[in-house]
């Protein structure tokens, strides 16, 4: 049986999805919570075709922290991921 991967806010990505959200929006207090929240489905959305799953909530996690470092260069956010600042 082939996997089928899972869509965003599927009840599987659902808990990663909210805490995630909760992560960012503490780290980048001066973001609306709903472009947080756009910017996550969005990045889920662009891993709607993965095959394995384990890894996307992660991915999506740094992505999503790139595209905040980059609109507000002058805050970078806590790194978590332990990736350096360039």
């Amino acid at each position: 049986m082939p996997l089928r991967p899972s869509p965003p806010g599927s009840p599987q990505d659902a808990p990663a999805v909210r805490d995630m959200v909760a992560r960012l929006t503490a780290a980048r207090p001066a973001v609306a919570r709903r472009t947080v929240e756009a910017l996550v489905s969005s990045a889920f959305d662009s891993f709607r075709e993965a095959k394995v799953r384990a890894y996307v909530p992660i991915l999506v996690e740094r992505r999503v922290r790139r595209m905040l470092d980059a609109s507000c260069g002058d805050m970078p956010s806590e790194r978590q991921d332990g990736e350096q600042a360039k």
